[in-house]
């Protein structure tokens, strides 16, 4: 159960440096979720099947710049995720909670 440990560490030094330091909170929350719309794009293309490559061919790109947009999401425009979405056969939808 060492990675457990770990993990709460982590999560205790996270929980430190936002409390103390709202600079590290605004960058943190900011870097989460752009690293969460990444996952969530590689996600969907894994869950249908698809390859970068075929993603890229779709989208008239190279295979580098699905890349970039799965691993690198900050600053990726909205109409280049609705055309990510529509490459996988997928709708994308937007919520403020």
């Amino acid at each position: 159960m060492r990675n457990d440990r770990n993990i709460d560490e982590l999560q205790a030094f996270i929980d430190e440096q936002k409390a103390t330091s709202s600079g590290f909170a605004e960058g943190y929350d900011e870097g989460y979720r752009n690293f969460r719309i990444g996952v969530m794009l590689k996600q969907a293309r894994l869950n249908t099947g698809m390859s970068q490559v075929e993603v890229a061919e779709k989208l008239k790109t190279h295979k580098s710049a699905i890349s970039r947009i799965e691993n690198h999401a900050e600053d990726v425009k909205l109409s280049t995720l609705v055309n990510y979405a529509e490459a996988l056969g997928k709708k994308l939808d937007i919520f403020i909670h």
